[in-house]
């Protein structure tokens, strides 16, 4: 069976895409502001990612806001996704990958609600371009993701959250379909399989992402996330 997943018109999830150069999909890395409570939440999810046990490492702290720390986690994903697909944007090109799809099975078409109002096929780097983009514009609003002190989240930022982290899984589920080899020759594959595992112990925990949607790589979740050892060691 295909199945085709469209990006939804949703105005209170919508950024402005400009024209970026289409094959420049990494993005730039984006900073939390020192000095910030997220700022240091990250110094602490570090502390705890480095203590080697991921399951540990995406549990809420005691005491702390959950929006603060699903904002701090948006970011590093974003980061951590952007460094990874960085590595294999020379061979993800249009004319190789002239749809976003996660096998012969899954195909992602791309709608931001401006510039794209209906879901329409791109190339995979055109996805992911459009879709950085749009995170990164999201990060950079502070109505959205607020970074001061005493600044309220927005009422649905939960939801935005869900669709960004719905959205970025799609790159992972592209990079394992279509580009895993690249991966592998490129030695690469510890880096991205404990990237991934965080990832989806993170979704995991704060149910971001539907069971339906994750079909494109479930055996590989499970694998991950079912046959591993009561410590997880991150590799840096």
């Amino acid at each position: 069976m295909w199945h085709t997943y469209s990006d939804h018109n949703d105005p209170r999830l919508s950024g402005t895409d400009k024209d970026l150069p289409k094959n420049k999909t990494f993005k730039p890395k984006r900073n939390i502001p020192d000095g910030t409570k997220q700022y240091a939440l990250k110094k602490y999810a570090e502390a705890t990612l480095g203590a080697g046990n991921l399951r540990l490492a995406v549990s809420l702290p005691d005491g702390e806001d959950a929006s603060e720390w699903l904002a701090v986690n948006t970011v590093d994903f974003f980061n951590q996704i952007n460094l990874l697909y960085g590595t294999i944007t020379e061979f993800c090109t249009p004319q190789e990958c002239p749809v976003m799809s996660a096998g012969p099975k899954y195909e992602y078409h791309w709608c931001d609600g401006v510039q794209f109002k209906k879901p329409v096929k791109v190339s995979a780097p055109e996805y992911v371009d459009y879709l950085m983009t749009w995170v990164q514009q999201l990060l950079d609003d502070e109505a959205v993701f607020p970074s001061k002190i005493g600044v309220p989240f927005p009422k649905l930022f939960h939801s935005t959250v869900k669709t960004i982290f719905k959205r970025l899984f799609r790159v992972y589920a592209h990079i394992y379909h279509v580009h895993f080899p690249r991966i592998v020759s490129l030695g690469e594959e510890a880096h991205l399989n404990t990237s991934f595992k965080h990832f989806i112990y993170f979704v995991q925990e704060f149910a971001l992402i539907d069971r339906k949607e994750l079909a494109p790589l479930q055996e590989l979740i499970e694998t991950l996330t079912h046959v591993s050892s009561g410590t997880d060691f991150a590799s840096t």
